[in-house]
């Protein structure tokens, strides 16, 4: 894509930029100039301790107020804190629009991380009854951020940011990535990712067309994507959030393309909707999508939401939240494929090589430790250490329980005293699972303490307890197996 097609010239970018610097006009400075509290005001968007913070209209105060606090100023102070980019040029570019008698935003403009700025369409509380463009682009929203943290974060040659929007993943990228793609099906999008970019410094490739079409062919070390996964009867209003694919086919397709656009050892992550159907279970119909692709998959399910909150969420993040015939003809398409849930996660797949891909689809609905990225590439090296493992190989490796990991009991006080009910091993980090355990299991990582082999161990367990100890080790494999996987004991090297 040209760089010129963006929302100023190359040169008002650069003014924009000046501007915004001289200001302070970033996260850090806008923390400085407000204090905690007004700052945790603005996240909560109550404006009026900045508003009081503000009243001088200094450039900083001035940005904040109309950037941040979605006021309306007078045009001679927007112009000096603006400056040196003109009045005319913002107004042309659509930055500001006039609003009685001054100024006010008229795209988003949001100071981002340490130093960034990301440009986005105003979203649709500041304007509320001006129905939202049909090519909205989305600043940065709650999908966008957990997209964000689920990202593996380590170096590579290529990545590529499928239906990029405002750009926010792929100015993410960009720290850990030599040469940036992105593309959109949305010419507008692309001129707010090209303006996000250049305010930036940045220079990425920017191309045209739906989801992978722009780069068919091509292979990346890395891809991401918040693609429109909503979920219904393929109905588009609204570019962001509908891809015109009828049920949750957006999240299956891009499955299909994962094995042709990844290099060898790349990763793909995206988000996704996925439909609860009556009498199925929906983690087998996930599952489906990968079938014959040859990709490790892990996918983790986050949210569930029934249909009347589904529908209702997406209508009023459009604004249509009171059109009844929109509701309804919705609600009866999931009525009519006895849709009775509908789940929200992360997708993350990898190509390594095998001929036989690991695949898991699981519920994780509890907090985890962030950024998830790091437990989503920690999970991949894992399931490596033990795909290079046969069942010996297991049993000749040493491990011990990982740092921090606490049994939780539950009893019942009888007449004999305390009658343990249940077992359950848990980690207060990380993912923080919890695994409810046998007293065999609990015997076996509480004696794994990196200094005697699997097959040591297993032997003294199986003397203690009179049980063979080949059954036992036969036994004992897939359990191990598991439990490093779920990282609740760690492989110690040799």
């Amino acid at each position: 894509m040209d760089r010129h097609d963006m929302l100023l010239s190359p040169a008002g970018v650069d003014a924009l930029r000046a501007a915004l610097t001289r200001a302070r006009f970033t996260a850090n400075g806008i923390a400085d100039r407000l204090g905690a509290q007004a700052t945790g005001g603005v996240a909560r968007n109550d404006y009026r301790a900045a508003l009081r913070a503000t009243e001088d209209r200094d450039p900083l105060g001035t940005l904040i107020r109309v950037f941040i606090c979605e006021q309306t100023e007078p045009e001679p102070v927007v112009a000096a804190a603006l400056a040196p980019l003109t009045v005319e040029e913002a107004l042309a570019g659509g930055l500001v629009e006039r609003h009685d008698d001054g100024l006010r935003a008229g795209v988003d403009l949001e100071p981002y991380g340490d130093d960034w700025w990301v440009l986005a369409d105003v979203p649709a509380s500041a304007r509320p009854g001006r129905p939202l463009h049909a090519e909205h682009v989305l600043g940065i929203g709650g999908a966008t951020q957990t997209l964000i943290g689920a990202t593996v974060r380590r170096p590579v040659e290529t990545a590529l940011d499928l239906g990029t929007g405002s750009g926010v993943q792929a100015l993410h990228l960009s720290t850990h990535a030599r040469r940036v793609t992105a593309t959109d099906v949305s010419e507008r999008a692309l001129r707010f990712a090209a303006t996000t970019a250049a305010l930036n410094g940045q220079d990425w490739e920017l191309l045209r067309g739906d989801m992978v079409a722009p780069v068919a062919g091509r292979r990346f070390d890395l891809v991401v994507s918040n693609p429109p996964f909503v979920v219904g009867p393929g109905t588009t209003t609204h570019v962001y959030r509908d891809s015109g694919r009828v049920g949750d086919a957006m999240g299956a397709e891009l499955a299909a393309a994962a094995p042709h656009l990844l290099t060898e050892g790349g990763t793909m992550q995206y988000l996704a909707n996925w439909v609860h159907v009556t009498g199925e279970d929906w983690g087998e119909r996930v599952t489906g999508w990968f079938a014959g692709t040859g990709l490790d998959a892990w996918v983790i399910q986050r949210e569930v939401a029934d249909p009347m909150a589904y529908v209702d969420l997406w209508l009023t993040d459009v604004g249509e939240r009171a059109d009844p015939q929109r509701m309804a003809a919705w609600l009866d398409w999931f009525d009519a494929h006895k849709v009775e849930a509908i789940g929200f996660g992360i997708v993350s797949l990898r190509r390594a090589g095998h001929d036989e891909p690991i695949v898991r689809v699981e519920d994780l609905r509890q907090r985890v430790e962030p950024p998830l990225g790091d437990r989503v590439g920690e999970w991949f090296d894992r399931q490596d250490w033990l795909r290079a493992r046969d069942a010996d190989g297991l049993l000749a490796a040493r491990y011990r329980a990982a740092d921090g990991l606490q049994l939780r009991q539950e009893a019942t006080m009888g007449d004999e005293g305390w009658a343990v009910d249940r077992q359950v091993l848990a980690m207060p980090h990380g993912l923080r699972w919890s695994e409810e355990i046998d007293p065999l299991v609990l015997a076996l990582v509480g004696g794994a303490d990196g200094r005697l082999p699997l097959r040591d161990q297993l032997a003294l367990l199986a003397a203690a307890h009179d049980v063979a100890p080949d059954e036992l080790a036969e036994a004992a494999g897939p359990i191990v197996a598991h439990l490093v996987e779920r990282g609740l004991v760690e492989p110690v090297a040799d």
